[in-house]
């Protein structure tokens, strides 16, 4: 983990007519990373986008691309987003009944391996394979929609989970929120122990991205 909050733009919430344009837009507005929704119909009641458009984002932006899977048997298609340019590869507990195996596949493709847990799913679910990721991703609404509100109690799962990475030596472990992070949550999780911070709404609806980037940090 950085001491430094990085903001990672969802492009979810970005105008997909000018996509190209938008991902420029916010790596010079000083962006850390982009962060791009695979949803796929099944896990979430949504469908995005796949490994073309991750491809085409690719060609747009020099940034680490944060690639979240909703997906059901996210492993069948590890090789394929990596190929395409995934940097960090994010799979949810609840899609991984071999969640270890997955996260090791993640690594041998190339990729940094993170996990993600939903609202309601606790945070012993991961215990075992804390020493296997570089990043936790903490859900703060409901996976498949952009636009939600934060969930308050989402302040003090990070506060658990910081405690339990410093104690078990693994600070270096970044924690990312995600969902309803607009300036005055992005207070409250940081203060809390998150330091990677996932905003789209907060971003691309905007008039200023580099002003909506810095009220975030």
């Amino acid at each position: 983990m950085t001491n430094r909050v990085r903001i990672a733009p969802s492009i979810l919430s970005a105008d997909f007519g000018r996509l190209a344009d938008e991902v420029r837009a916010v790596e010079a507005a000083g962006a850390d990373s982009v962060h791009i929704d695979v949803m796929d119909g099944r896990f979430v009641p949504n469908i995005t986008i796949g490994p073309v458009v991750i491809e085409a984002v690719r060609r747009a932006t020099t940034l680490p691309l944060d690639v979240h899977l909703m997906m059901v048997e996210p492993e069948k298609y590890i090789d394929d987003f990596v190929k395409a340019g995934a940097s960090i590869l994010t799979v949810h507990q609840e899609a991984c009944p071999h969640l270890h195996r997955t996260l090791q596949q993640i690594r041998a493709a190339g990729a940094k391996p993170s996990v993600v847990l939903n609202p309601g799913t606790s945070l012993g679910t991961i215990d075992e394979v804390l020493g296997e990721v570089s990043q936790v991703l903490l859900m703060s609404v409901n996976p498949g929609f952009g636009g939600q509100a934060f969930i308050a109690a989402t302040v003090d799962k990070v506060r658990r989970l910081r405690a339990t990475l410093d104690g078990r030596g693994l600070q270096h472990v970044d924690i990312e929120v995600d969902g309803g992070i607009n300036p005055t949550t992005a207070k409250l999780v940081v203060a809390a122990g998150a330091n990677v911070l996932v905003a789209g709404n907060a971003v691309f609806k905007s008039a200023d991205y580099r002003a909506a980037i810095s009220a975030l940090r």
